[in-house]
């Protein structure tokens, strides 16, 4: 069944505006994870015991269930209320994030990973159609999406700082017991603040066939992109995850096209505002989403920063992104999503080239200052007006499948771009040692992140097949549209 929307009329300004406070910080709390434990990597494996190869299975089991269950997480909101979802969400987040930092064993920490990847999958699109049903397309929406956005772009980021000072003084523990008092609070006051979900208006079926194919070949996907750097392209593993995902996903798209509710209608994709938002996640994941990475390999295995001072060189970008996804929303609402867009992928162009510069062995942090502050600003843009288009001309009881496969592309562009971009990073390294390892990793450092930069111009050319007009309110028509083609279909 679903649930009827909620808009910010029916509201009190005040609950509005709690209402938005945790839905940032729930999203804060998910952006943290995504890079939360690169530096605190290192103490996970001396403790535990994991091989050096095989400590990124702790990254790659949260990022495999994420990306793989976006779009079932994305329709269950729709279909069964997203407040009680983002509680689940929540409770989730906080019981695997216990378990996590109890875990005395690889397995089990791995296992954790995995359970924290499906919380991020039921949480991310619920909490966006959250926002995109409690408040109204445009000038409340965007500002909405920009504290949503600020705390959720700034969390990329500050993850790395978060994860080096809580190691440092506490031990790898602490970057996961810290979710558990954040997501439990978090989702209590979700049940006091947040409006109930409404009572539903008609009984829907869920499309189980969709849900099993495109969770199982979104996650097989997602594991052979990010497992295939480690294992090998060629590994029995890798190629039949892939041979299995491409199967699965043709017989989702043929499920989809004869289902009467499907799991995801491919009449959204008419939605170009959807279809161009989806594509720039993608991409903002695969360029501006990898440069964390590469920043935290730069200051710790080419200048020997400590996990503690890799954390706080994270403050500078994190300011500059959280700055961007204000400026983003301003901009948006003024002159559009279109021209804000080529606004931001022109500053983060310039500013990412900029950074690759200060990629150099013999330069210090000062190299890398103007790159940081550029490119940040350029991002936080970005972030901001890519999920206001996304959400444009979409009617609010197929926000949560929308924000779904957003957030999909999201993921999977993030498995691409570190998977393309670490194998070339890494070109030439094997056998080296010292200082001649220190100079080529930061290299292929310097290479990695000028293709990110070649990678934004891509998307400051697509960006240019947006509408023009400003963000509008769906219609009433467009919305009693799409239910009589969902009639003719039935």
């Amino acid at each position: 069944m679903t649930a009827s929307p909620t808009t910010s009329a029916a509201v009190p300004p005040q609950r509005l505006g709690w209402s938005l406070a945790l839905l940032a910080l729930a999203q804060l709390i998910f952006s943290l994870d995504i890079n939360i434990v690169f530096v605190a990597l290192p103490d996970i494996g001396a403790d535990l015991g994991f091989p050096g190869q095989t400590q990124q299975l702790v990254v790659s089991a949260y990022v495999v269930i994420a990306g793989g269950f976006l779009l079932l997480g994305g329709r269950a909101a729709d279909l069964f209320g997203r407040r009680r979802m983002f509680v689940l969400a929540l409770t989730i987040y906080a019981l695997s994030s216990l378990a996590g930092g109890l875990a005395g064993s690889p397995a089990v920490i791995v296992v954790a990973r995995a359970v924290q990847g499906l919380g991020g999958a039921l949480l991310l699109p619920s909490t966006l159609s959250l926002i995109n049903t409690l408040f109204e397309e445009g000038p409340k929406r965007n500002k909405a999406l920009a504290v949503w956005g600020g705390a959720g772009a700034s969390g990329l980021t500050l993850g790395a700082l978060l994860g080096g000072v809580l190691t440092q003084a506490f031990g790898w523990q602490a970057v996961f017991f810290v979710n558990v008092p954040l997501a439990g609070l978090v989702a209590l006051a979700a049940l006091k603040v947040i409006p109930k979900d409404a009572a539903a208006a008609g009984r829907r079926r869920f499309d189980l066939p969709g849900a099993l194919t495109s969770t199982g070949g979104s996650t097989l996907l997602v594991l052979a992109l990010v497992e295939g750097p480690e294992l090998g392209w060629g590994s029995p593993v890798v190629v039949w995850a892939f041979v299995v995902a491409v199967v699965l996903l043709a017989v989702f798209a043929l499920i989809e096209t004869r289902s009467a509710e499907p799991l995801m209608p491919f009449r959204l994709f008419r939605n170009r505002n959807l279809t161009v938002g989806m594509t720039v996640t993608f991409i903002y994941m695969a360029t501006f989403g990898t440069l964390p990475y590469f920043l935290t390999v730069l200051l710790q295995d080419v200048h020997g920063y400590s996990a503690l001072q890799t954390g706080l060189a994270f403050l500078v970008p994190s300011v500059a992104i959280a700055t961007g996804t204000q400026a983003g929303e301003r901009m948006a609402s003024k002159i559009g999503i279109k021209t804000t867009l080529v606004t931001g992928f022109v500053i983060g162009v310039v500013g990412t080239a900029v950074l690759a510069l200060g990629f150099d062995a013999d330069a210090g942090y000062a190299s890398l200052l103007a790159g940081l502050i550029v490119s940040g600003i350029g991002q936080g843009i970005v972030w901001t007006a890519m999920w206001i288009a996304a959400a444009t001309g979409v009617a609010a009881d197929e926000q949560g499948i929308a924000n779904g496969m957003a957030s999909t592309t999201l993921n999977i562009g993030n498995a691409i771009g570190l998977a393309v971009l670490t194998a070339i990073a890494a070109a030439g390294t094997h056998g080296l040692n010292g200082h001649a390892l220190r100079v080529k990793t930061a290299d292929g450092g310097f290479v990695a992140v000028l293709l990110a930069a070649a990678g934004m111009v891509v998307g400051l050319l697509l960006t240019f097949t947006l509408p023009s007009h400003k963000t509008r309110t769906a219609t009433a028509s467009e919305t009693t549209g799409r239910e009589n083609e969902t009639l003719a279909v039935k």
